[in-house]
């Protein structure tokens, strides 16, 4: 989930609880008036974020499904996920400075048309490899409306106190859109198919063309920067090639000929596109801004958040259905516990952050999610509901603190950055979900198929073709089961016990991941830190 990125260094947090509709004293005395329609045209933005934010939460709930149906291996069904991810992660700045300079608004109305039409693409999709591509466009959609939605809000707010309102607005969204997403799921899922997951955002996205036209004004930035074709290709080359490695490698071993000639694309592109974006004086990502250490820190809480929270909840959708036996509205509801906390702890973050530290509440997050997932690793046995729900209320309170992130991100950059850090911030979500997916996912996976071995599967006539599809992931397993005869219960309840090993072991490294974040975050993060942009450490 991405978090608001203060692009203009708003006022302190205690004015997100202000009244919008006043103007702030401390403002300059000849600022421009805000858009006439900034309001209306905030709803349009939100509504676009919350629809994004449900897709990626939806298909969570609507993966059993899809696995019954299409039967993808388990490269397959993590590249299904995860692709959405890396393509926005990949084209996120590139599309940013392509607003900037044709009009930000036509970039947003341009992703509302992709993001429709991929989703209507479903209804021709017969095969895994058709649902990842129609996944990888919606992956440009999103890329599109994404940073048009904060660029946007800057440009309809012109007051400070606004503006922060707004940005709180914004941030809510998109913890509401998390908290539906698996309930709306769940929903379609008892009365529709799975392609009904993508179709809901068809007639939501013509509603939004339309009133994106009407109510929300054009800008463009005065002085575009030149695109960075050199840096684009370098960074999508070596991000894609990377996720393939990692993938590959926890399904075949590390001697798959394919991954290990990825693995070597990534180790020559990304350190090119380091050196790359160093030498020259306008790069699509500015990477000077890392020696900044408040900036790091930021990053790092950005990425290791984004990178545990994504595997383990999409493993805990499925274990819920798979394993515990609940329909998709069910485990939908189950899931609400990460929403609720995150709910409670993003407004009270700022506030708390001017009490006790942005770096307090920073690395004490990161802490607090930690423990979330260290319940899920070493909590009762057999892993029970009443366990997960602590856990998910656990890490959902953790995230929210994190809910100044980006604060922290923008506070560590100077403002003519501010359009580099923002696009930092973003893509640090994004990569660290696509990154988690891939890494989590693999561990998860290759766990799942050590606690299921060959041996043992032919020993009760599961053998071949067969085997190797059960060895794939529990949806094949259990749809496998269900056609064995006698041998069949025995199988399912194996295939259930070897997943809840698997989703302990990813629960169990995203754990250690946060703790070790945690710790770089105290140190990277200066003791003064303020998040009202006082300081610039």
């Amino acid at each position: 989930m991405t978090r608001p990125s203060d692009h203009d260094h708003a006022p302190a947090p205690a004015a997100l609880s202000a009244d919008g509709g006043r103007a702030d004293p401390a403002a300059p005395p000849g600022a421009p008036p805000g858009h006439p329609r900034r309001w209306a045209g905030l709803a349009v933005l939100s509504a676009s974020l919350l629809l994004i934010v449900m897709d990626i939460t939806i298909l969570n709930v609507a993966l059993p499904a899809l696995s019954a149906d299409l039967r993808p291996d388990s490269v397959q069904l993590l590249w299904i996920v995860d692709v959405y991810s890396l393509v926005v992660s990949g084209l996120l700045v590139t599309v940013a400075a392509l607003g900037d300079r044709f009009g930000r608004r036509l970039m947003l109305v341009a992703g509302f048309a992709v993001f429709g039409v991929a989703s209507a693409a479903v209804l021709l999709a017969d095969g895994p490899g058709d649902v990842i591509a129609v996944r990888a466009l919606l992956g440009v959609g999103g890329a599109m409306i994404m940073p048009s939605t904060l660029s946007m809000i800057r440009h309809l707010f012109t007051d400070p106190r606004e503006r922060a309102t707004a940005l709180g607005v914004w941030a809510a969204t998109a913890a509401v859109g998390s908290a539906i997403g698996p309930i709306v799921g769940g929903a379609l899922l008892e009365h529709f198919s799975w392609q009904s997951a993508f179709l809901v955002n068809v007639p939501v996205m013509v509603v939004a063309i339309a009133a994106g036209l009407w109510l929300l004004p054009e800008s463009r930035a005065a002085r575009p920067g030149r695109w960075d074709a050199v840096g684009t290709v370098l960074s999508i080359a070596g991000m894609v090639a990377l996720v393939y490695a990692i993938k590959h490698f926890g399904k075949e071993g590390f001697d798959d000929p394919g991954a290990l000639v990825a693995a070597l694309v990534a180790a020559v592109a990304l350190p090119a596109f380091v050196v790359w974006c160093l030498r020259i004086p306008h790069p699509i990502l500015e990477i000077r801004l890392f020696r900044r250490r408040a900036f790091s820190a930021g990053a790092v809480a950005a990425l290791c958040t984004s990178l545990a929270v994504a595997a383990v909840l999409l493993l805990l959708a499925q274990w819920m259905q798979l394993v515990e036996g609940y329909g998709p509205l069910e485990a939908g509801v189950r899931l609400l516990p990460a929403a609720v906390g995150a709910v409670i702890a993003s407004p009270a973050a700022p506030a708390l952050a001017a009490r006790i530290g942005a770096r307090a509440v920073l690395s004490g997050g990161l802490v607090v999610s930690a423990a979330g997932y260290l319940v899920i690793a070493f909590g009762p046995r057999p892993l029970s509901y009443a366990t997960v729900a602590v856990a998910l209320l656990l890490v959902g309170a953790g995230m929210g603190s994190l809910a100044i992130a980006s604060a922290v991100i923008m506070v560590g950059a100077p403002p003519e950055k501010s359009g580099s850090a923002a696009a930092v911030d973003e893509t640090s979500y994004e990569l660290g979900a696509a990154l988690g997916v891939a890494v989590l996912g693999s561990v998860a996976a290759a766990a799942y198929r050590g606690d299921l071995p060959a041996s043992w599967l032919a020993e009760r006539g599961v053998t071949g073709a067969t085997a190797a599809e059960a060895r794939e992931s529990i949806g094949n397993a259990m749809e496998i089961a269900a056609h064995a005869g006698t041998a069949g219960a025995e199988l399912a309840a194996r295939a259930q016990a070897a997943f809840t090993t698997s989703l302990e072991g990813a629960s169990l490294a995203g754990g250690v991941l946060l703790l070790v974040a945690g710790v770089l975050v105290w140190v990277l993060a200066p003791r003064d830190l303020d998040v009202s942009g006082s300081s610039h450490h």
